[in-house]
């Protein structure tokens, strides 16, 4: 790592401030230009350690970063990943409330609802064997950290996204669970709709080629940082569609076919 304590101290609150005030910092990376993943990732884990503190619990995990394109247009060549508290949780159809979020944006994913842990270098059969269920779910995205920076026009990079916890805002499972081998993941999709009208549709395989291959990124660094996936929690193993901008008034549905739907709304 480059950073001192302090420093990982010091962003760590600023992040937490600019989500209690819903007003956005500048980019860490400007701000630490050596900045690594292994400083975000420290920023993202100080972060953790204040809200368990606060009485907040850890529901689960997500994986950003898994389709080529998001990755290219990073130019990194690694997922990414942040942690889902118990407060981030919305049930299928809910109204999110005005001002709750920055920037809201959706993502479609596939979620993993774990019945026993996971630690370190696992198998694709080892993800399977720990799943109870699998679930159509909408990751609700936002950003405490400014996407551009006004002065440079310096977009953000993957270093800033992990430290503002993977930009994690908000889960919402939605309707079917099935075992994690009712499906071929890799050919489940959903069309996805917003206020009525067709936005875009995707396939799990955009992801790492296989949702499933997530979790097993996902537990592998996790076990570099002395973490690991325990039972109970969700895991949104990545989006298979672009982020679609959710200003006040927007209505979200994606239809998952037989998988099963899930819909969110923003006052």
């Amino acid at each position: 790592m480059t950073l001192s304590q302090s420093d990982i101290d010091r962003a760590a609150a600023d992040l937490l401030k600019a989500e209690e005030t819903r007003e956005q910092i500048g980019l860490l990376s400007l701000r630490h230009p050596g900045l690594t993943l292994d400083d975000a990732y420290a920023i993202q884990a100080a972060q953790m350690a204040q809200k368990l503190a606060s009485g907040r619990t850890i529901a689960g995990w997500k994986i950003g970063l898994t389709s080529k394109v998001m990755q290219r247009a990073l130019n990194i060549d690694t997922p990414d990943s942040g942690v889902l508290y118990d407060d981030m949780v919305f049930d299928h159809g809910a109204t999110v409330p005005k001002g709750r979020f920055i920037q809201p944006r959706v993502e479609a994913e596939i979620a993993f609802v774990m019945k026993s842990a996971l630690d370190g270098d696992v198998t694709r059969e080892d993800v399977l064997a720990a799943t109870d269920y699998v679930a159509p779910s909408l990751e609700i995205l936002d950003t405490r950290i400014l996407r551009k920076d006004p002065d440079s026009g310096q977009a953000r990079i993957i270093t800033d996204t992990v430290s503002d916890n993977a930009a994690n805002a908000g889960v919402v499972l939605g309707t079917g669970r099935h075992a994690p081998d009712a499906f071929d993941l890799r050919w489940t999709g959903a069309i996805v709709r917003m206020n009525s009208e067709v936005e875009t549709t995707g396939l799990g395989a955009a992801v790492l080629d296989d949702p499933v291959m997530g979790l097993v990124w996902l537990a592998r660094r996790m076990g570099q940082y002395g973490q690991r996936i325990e039972a109970g929690q969700i895991v949104l193993s990545g989006s298979f569609i672009a982020p679609i901008e959710c200003p006040s008034g927007t209505e979200i549905d994606a239809d998952f076919g037989p998988f099963g739907t899930v819909a969110i709304k923003f006052e």
